[in-house]
């Protein structure tokens, strides 16, 4: 979790639920090889597909945490035709009422996608369009085949049954049921309870857990925090007070982690920073996550204690850890780090700086910030929590 404040702001980009189960089963796939490999770029730990609609090339989002979703954009340039309007809630609880459709053809590759029922959605709206992301590859359309990631290697595979994957090696088996959009949720044992999570490949983060189930008479080490670090398809979560702390055992599938990091949050979540330490395999037809580990990597927490985010092209401070100790408040809005620069930024540069943070990978920054209309100057150092 060293970028876990970056990081934290694209959780959970898009995951909505909605009502509807037999428009979640629309759809036909086609592809001649066994295995189809399939292009795939994993970017600020979340993964991304080129696709074509009409002999026009999209980057979609593979998210299993979602159903497949188009922007409005193409459907218009489509002019698909509206299903029906429904009410749609995203990660961090928000509803709106969206339109339902049809896409008609898709392809990734060699893998053609019919009928595929997709949820329109405004992805142009706060952070979601530094993404440039044109859609989802959602759950409904990955289920009935087989995936395989690498993170690792930029690797991603399909194929119509488990036959077609060599399982050596995969050591850690999860067993799956599936929400009415076909997202797998998972069990995993904290807090000697069986909680259900969701597998959710859209989630950039490691582990999250509502604060309601969060027990801190069971934790030994944890930090508290405040305000908000996700955004979701309808913008933040509201501000709170919360934890992250280390999970001394849980249970995933047949094998027990120890030493986990988790965060609270408003969903109870397992997402990339976890799953890139893995290949991982899919399969719904038999509902069962398959992963064999490539690396690894102790979970860490470092950090410089806040999260900032771009509201009105200002990056203002949205989220602190342990604010007691903090030199940084939440409101903070942040003049310069480390010299450069962030008044006056325009749209590509609100972006750029979203994207690529000036602090990653610094061990100490000096930030200039206004509160309340007076400047500081602060030299802060990267700290490491919970060790």
């Amino acid at each position: 979790m060293k970028n876990l404040l970056c990081a934290a702001l694209f959780c959970s980009a898009v995951l909505i639920t909605g009502q509807g189960k037999k428009f979640y089963e629309k759809g036909e796939v086609d592809f001649k090889q066994r295995v189809e490999r399939i292009n795939m770029r994993f970017e600020n730990n979340l993964p991304f597909v080129k696709v074509t609609i009409r002999n026009k090339t999209y980057t979609f989002l593979f998210d299993s945490g979602a159903p497949t979703v188009i922007s409005q954009a193409i459907f218009r340039e489509l002019n698909l035709k509206k299903k029906y309007r429904r009410s749609v809630g995203d990660s961090n609880k928000n509803t709106q009422e969206q339109i339902f459709t049809e896409l008609p053809e898709m392809k990734i590759d060699q893998v053609t996608f019919r009928n595929t029922g997709a949820v329109v959605l405004d992805l142009n709206a706060d952070e979601l369009r530094c993404l440039h992301v044109d859609g989802i590859i959602g759950a409904n359309q990955m289920a009935g085949l087989v995936w395989r990631l690498n993170y690792a290697e930029n690797q991603l595979e399909v194929a119509k049954d488990i036959s077609g994957f060599d399982l050596r090696g995969f050591d850690l088996v999860i067993p799956f049921g599936t929400s009415i959009q076909k997202t797998p949720l998972i069990t995993i044992r904290m807090f000697d309870k069986d909680l259900p999570f969701t597998f959710d490949t859209g989630f950039s983060g490691r582990l999250e857990l509502t604060e309601a189930e969060f027990n801190p008479g069971k934790v030994q080490r944890s930090v508290r925090t405040s305000g908000t670090h996700s955004t979701g398809a309808f913008g933040t979560a509201k501000p709170s007070e919360g934890y992250i702390f280390r999970a001394q055992a849980i249970g995933i599938g047949n094998s027990v982690f120890k030493e986990e990091i988790v965060s609270t949050g408003s969903m109870n979540l397992i997402g990339n920073e976890f799953f890139r330490d893995f290949t991982c395999i899919m399969d719904w037809k038999s509902r069962r996550i398959y992963m064999k580990r490539i690396r690894t990597v102790p979970a860490v927490l470092e950090s410089f204690g806040f999260s900032y985010r771009f509201l009105e092209s200002k990056p203002v401070v949205a989220y602190v850890i342990g604010e007691d100790e903090s030199l940084i408040r939440n409101g903070d809005i942040i003049l310069a780090i480390n010299g450069i620069s962030l008044e006056h930024l325009d749209q590509d540069q609100v972006c750029h700086y979203f994207l690529h943070r000036i602090e990653s990978n610094q061990r100490v920054i000096n930030i200039k910030i206004d509160r309340g209309g007076k400047v500081f100057d602060y030299q802060i150092e990267r700290k490491a929590y919970l060790n």
